[in-house]
């Protein structure tokens, strides 16, 4: 006898998500749970999922990175991105122990799908371009001994998902100071992007904790 698996897919998108449950269950024997993203945590947690797929397109990139993080402390389950982002820095959500595959706009049904029978198979689809990418932001020259300790605690705080608000809450500062502490830390590690340093700091936090 077969075993039924389940896969979790947030969006908030009815079209897409009935599009995949007329394929994917009959071709994976898989059991899609069709969720919004604010009720990841409410309705995965007791349940016996392998692969959790985020629509970056009704997703927002923060969100999506939030989810990532909780699925790998929570969950012994693997992510997979549909509609990844061309125009903008979202490298910083291909995490290498949890994200099994990352698909473009323009990528196919189809090819998803032979895809999917890949990660099934326990191997990862990541567009080479993306790995090469981070290959590179690995070798990005290292401003950890320049940082103040206030600064790293606001890069920590950008790791763990905190938008400015939380941070300047959790710091009991103002939201504008922390804007002040990116802006010279980014400056400091040679990035320019919020993407960009949580992508550094994905590489150096064990450095950065300190």
């Amino acid at each position: 006898m077969f075993k039924v698996i389940n896969w979790v897919v947030i969006s908030r998108s009815n079209l897409l998500t009935d599009l995949l449950d007329t394929r994917w269950p009959q071709e994976f024997l898989v059991k899609l749970l069709k969720i919004p993203p604010e009720n990841v945590e409410l309705e995965v947690t007791n349940g016996d999922f392998s692969l959790i797929i985020i629509d970056l397109a009704t997703v927002d990139i923060q969100k999506a990175y939030q989810i990532q993080r909780f699925v790998e402390k929570k969950l012994s389950a693997r992510v997979v991105f549909l509609h990844f982002p061309r125009q903008i820095d979202a490298r910083f959500l291909i995490h290498s122990t949890v994200t099994a595959g990352v698909f473009f706009c323009n990528t196919t049904l189809e090819t998803i799908g032979h895809s999917l029978g890949n990660i099934l198979r326990g191997q990862s689809v990541i567009p080479a371009e993306l790995l090469q990418r981070n290959q590179d932001n690995v070798s990005q020259v290292d401003g950890t001994d320049s940082l103040t300790m206030r600064e790293r605690e606001v890069l920590q705080a950008l790791l763990r998902g905190s938008t400015n608000v939380d941070i300047a809450n959790q710091l009991f500062v103002s939201e504008s100071t922390i804007k002040t502490h990116l802006y010279r830390a980014f400056r400091k590690i040679g990035v320019s992007s919020r993407g960009q340093a949580i992508a550094w700091a994905q590489t150096h936090l064990h450095e950065v904790r300190h």
